[in-house]
């Protein structure tokens, strides 16, 4: 039976076969036997010594089947290296032949956050020196339909695909056409020499903040744990978020999504709902009581969810060293980062009681996180939100440990280092306050503006009623930042090299901004620059993504007032000379046929994927410009104004 037969008569059993006992089961041996063996024998012609395997499961079916083509001089097996592959889609629509990467082996020695980026690079590399791949592709990238981690495992280090949909097979001419070229082009790898120098960098990079490869040159160190993606789409740069909008948005949905991203709502969310009589930090994080005579602390769910987040980071078996400055540090490497997941809080109505008093010590506080990178190692620390002046007051009959869950011998470690140097603010903690703005709630200072990414919820993530039923779109998962400081090496990675770009375009608007009580310092200027860093923007368009959203995020919330407010001493109104700059900034993708719609990707949410030839990158227009425009309609017809919806 001709090849292309036997395929179509696969494709269209497999799901059913998948119900049924793996063991000696026909359409099993009709893969590797008469689908794998007619691939085999082809390929031997051309190259005899090429390990030819096909696999459609072992012991039970496999979420993805494939048959693979290892060149010994790069591979031997499938878990590492770069081959040739067959790859079916789990539901029988079709299959891909695949210049792929093996993975385990990357993944069990570096960990899952520099494995993936050393994939990254070696796409990246070998599309530059084998530019006829781009060309020879059909699809921009492989969508398997997977449902486990290991059949999901063989999309993101594709290198370039041919797609072919069952109901439009090939002749079998062009199929092995198809495959010829793919083999030639495979060869060509062979003489790149690029694992050896990859791997050796991996080894012997100490001295940047981050360990990584510059995609033009792999000689040449860049940053990798931040561009990562973890097992989520986009890392934050700051982890405090305020979520503002109207009443039923679905903010507090949000960020319980966020939490369910992590595998395990349980562990990773907790809701705290704000109370209007909170008016001190002892609110949020606990007090001792004497009420009994004896000195008792007082703990809130708030505080032993912190205490939960630092769980998870000893459970990851980081180290803990004393700085030269007396300050505990934690110490690990970037494999244990792909071990701890981000704790999503939940501060539900957050400005129901004045955020500036109940917040003050978290606020506080947050400002001292430091990260430092040296290779694949890092360092965290933070001042104590609970001192160890305070725990010392309780005594040795203080129920405290307990009661924050660590009893046992488990956390013998992390309870001495708690009544040593406090609990400090864990680096995988994420808080994000729900904000409604009304007559029943307090507004907010610049102090806690300034600490946080301010999300008007309504512009980030706005609500579709025509996809209620079958929405199109998703919100990408959200993790934790890896810094806190920025360096000029962070930025080699992205198009804003040196961050030159960034620092100019914040020159711009902090030229319009001069002499009002909205100037940005230096801190805008560092989570700028992170912004960046996080986004790993590759192009303009993607880099004024970034400044769009930071223009949101961190710039217009802090902007507010009546008319003579926000007019300059020389009678210029400040939000159209803000918006005049930003339409000159963005001017390289403004639409010439309306100069204010700006079509830029957005970066918090993506496509839902219904077939392998869709787009998942979602173009937007401009969200700063219009958030201006709002904002001056608003001051003209009620003369006042501010971010706030």
């Amino acid at each position: 039976m001709p090849l292309i037969q036997d395929i179509e008569r696969f494709l269209s059993s497999w799901k059913d076969a998948c119900k049924e006992t793996f063991t000696n089961h026909a359409i099993a041996e009709l893969f590797k036997v008469d689908i794998g063996g007619r691939v085999k024998t082809f390929v031997h012609t051309k190259h005899p010594d090429f390990i030819v395997k096909a696999s459609v499961g072992a012991g039970n079916w496999a979420n993805v089947p494939w048959i693979s083509m290892l060149n010994p001089r790069i591979t031997t097996s499938t878990k590492d290296g770069v081959y040739p592959v067959y790859l079916f889609k789990a539901d029988g629509s079709g299959f891909y032949l695949s210049l792929n990467q093996g993975t385990t082996n990357p993944k069990d020695k570096y960990g899952k956050f520099v494995s993936e980026k050393r994939s990254e690079v070696i796409v990246q590399h070998i599309r530059n020196e084998i530019p006829e791949l781009i060309d020879w592709e059909n699809v921009d990238y492989v969508q398997l339909n997977a449902s486990t981690s290991l059949g999901k495992s063989y999309e993101k280090p594709n290198i370039a695909a041919k797609f072919y949909a069952f109901d439009n097979l090939p002749e079998e001419e062009e199929l092995f056409n198809d495959l010829t070229e793919l083999l030639y082009y495979y060869n060509r790898v062979e003489a790149l020499s690029i694992f050896d120098s990859i791997d050796t960098k991996l080894s012997e990079v100490n001295d940047s903040n981050q360990l990584g490869f510059n995609t033009n040159n792999v000689d040449e160190p860049d940053n990798i744990g931040l561009s990562a993606n973890f097992t989520h789409d986009i890392f934050i740069y700051k982890p405090f978020l305020l979520l503002a909008g109207i009443s039923g948005t679905g903010k507090t949905r949000f960020v319980r999504k966020q939490a369910e991203a992590t595998g395990s709502l349980a562990d990773t969310y907790c809701l705290s709902s704000v109370r209007p009589d909170w008016h001190e930090p002892s609110d949020l994080l606990g007090y001792i009581s004497r009420l009994n005579g004896t000195p008792q602390f007082v703990v809130t769910d708030v505080l032993f969810f912190i205490v939960k987040a630092w769980r998870e980071i000893f459970s990851a078996k980081v180290k803990f060293e004393v700085s030269k400055n007396g300050q505990l540090e934690v110490i690990g490497d970037n494999k244990d980062l792909g071990l701890i997941r981000p704790y999503w809080l939940c501060l539900d109505e957050m400005n129901l009681a004045p955020v500036e008093q109940y917040f003050a010590d978290y606020l506080s506080i947050l400002e001292t996180r430091s990260w430092s990178w040296r290779g694949g190692s890092f360092s965290y620390s933070s001042d104590p939100l609970l001192k160890s002046s305070t725990i010392s007051q309780l005594g040795e009959d203080s129920t405290l440990r307990e009661d924050l869950g660590l009893q046992g011998s488990t956390y013998d470690m992390a309870w001495e280092m708690f009544e040593q140097y406090g609990i400090g603010i864990p680096f995988n903690l994420i808080v994000a306050g729900t904000v409604n703005m009304d007559e029943t709630t307090h507004g907010f200072s610049r102090k806690v503006i300034d600490r946080a990414i301010s999300f008007d919820f309504g512009a980030f993530f706005p609500n579709s009623f025509d996809e209620f039923f079958s929405p199109t779109i998703q919100n990408k998962a959200l993790s934790y930042p890896l810094q806190a400081q920025v360096s000029q090496l962070d930025l080699e990675s992205t198009c804003d090299r040196n961050g030159e770009k960034s620092i100019v375009f914040l020159k711009a608007i902090n030229e319009s901004l001069e002499s009002t009580p909205f100037e940005l310092a230096y801190r805008a200027l560092n989570e700028l620059l992170l912004a960046v860093v996080c986004a790993q923007p590759q192009d303009d368009k993607s880099l004024i993504a970034v400044w769009d959203d930071f223009m949101m995020c961190k710039v217009l919330p802090r902007i507010e007032g009546d008319s003579d407010k926000l007019t300059t001493a020389g009678g210029e109104e400040i939000l159209i000379k803000l918006k005049a700059v930003l339409q000159s900034q963005f001017a390289s993708i403004l639409n010439r046929s309306d100069r204010d719609l700006i079509q830029r990707p957005d970066l918090y949410r993506e496509k839902i994927i219904t077939d392998s030839n869709s787009e998942k990158t979602l173009n937007i227009p401009c969200r700063s410009i219009s958030k201006l425009e709002w904002m001056q309609q608003r001051l003209v017809s009620a003369t006042f104004t501010s971010f706030w919806p």
